[in-house]
């Protein structure tokens, strides 16, 4: 058994050890995002921070410090560092314990608060009130923001820009596809379910589809055939736009709904979850990031 097997193993006995006790849910949980509440207990993964080094930070940015959240094992120095880029959520619990799973695995991870700058979305109840914000967030932001975090962890010891990798969901999908596209130094990336097509703006100028000719790291897509918000035309048209010579490549998981990866939330598939996991980790080990 490897340490992801370990990992996904103590997970699910975690979620069964809550089926089992059958508690009721809290109004709210404390960590997640209102407009994502309320949190689904029985399918929720809680990674300690047993052997890590986990907490908040301030990250100096060209726009001014900004706070993320990173973890990596205790002590650790020149991990593979992974950037993880937020869900339209924001920087909440879900994207923590990612960071989480991911340095007990041995890597360096980190999650700037990319939306710090237009407000705190976390205490904002719907999804409808927190897509205006998120409209104001520039992509060019974002980018400095991601590379500023990146510069910081490995300024720390703890991350090694040679072995640079991002991860992001939903909204951090898209985002992902457009790192590929801005950073030279990156070996790789994995986007869960990110918008690839959309309407161009001042603040968002271009999307995956027009950027594919200049992705300079190979990203792994992983998308849901059923997802309701991203149609898997558009998922397709970006696999013509990279065109057969890209190093990129893309998975379509049958039937699999948006947000499957989000053990949080209702749509949680826990199959195509540890799937695209192991994906992800081997992705990473076959570009660098390891």
């Amino acid at each position: 058994m490897d340490a992801m097997d370990r990992l996904w193993g103590e997970a699910e006995r975690d979620r069964q050890a809550r089926r089992d006790t059958a508690e009721p849910a809290p109004a709210a949980v404390p960590g997640f995002a209102l407009a994502a509440q309320p949190v689904e207990p029985q399918s929720l993964i809680a990674t300690d921070t047993a052997g890590l080094d986990a907490a908040m930070a301030q990250v100096p940015a060209p726009g001014g410090p900004i706070p993320a959240y990173w973890a990596a094992p205790k002590g650790a120095k020149s991990r593979p560092l992974v950037l993880v880029v937020q869900e339209i959520f924001g920087l909440h619990e879900h994207i923590k314990d990612v960071c989480r799973r991911l340095a007990k695995l041995g890597y360096c991870a980190v999650a700037p608060e990319l939306y710090y700058r237009q407000g705190d979305v976390s205490k904002i109840e719907s999804i409808e009130a927190i897509r205006p914000i998120v409209a104001t967030v520039p992509d060019a932001q974002v980018m400095a923001d991601l590379d500023a975090a990146a510069h910081w962890a490995a300024s720390t010891g703890a991350g090694d820009m040679a072995r640079l990798g991002v991860t992001g969901f939903c909204w951090g999908g898209r985002i992902t596809w457009l790192y590929a596209a801005h950073q030279p130094k990156l070996r790789a990336g994995v986007a869960w379910y990110g918008k690839v097509v959309g309407d161009k703006t001042a603040n968002q100028p271009a999307h995956p589809v027009e950027l594919a000719g200049r992705i300079k790291a190979p990203v792994l897509g992983l998308y849901g055939s059923a997802d309701a918000g991203i149609p898997v035309e558009t998922v397709e048209q970006l696999r013509r736009a990279l065109g057969p010579a890209s190093r990129s490549q893309i998975h379509v998981y049958p039937d699999m709904p948006h947000a499957f990866f989000a053990d949080y939330r209702p749509s949680y598939r826990a199959d195509a979850a540890k799937d695209g996991w192991r994906r992800m980790l081997e992705w990473f080990k076959a570009n660098g990031v390891s």
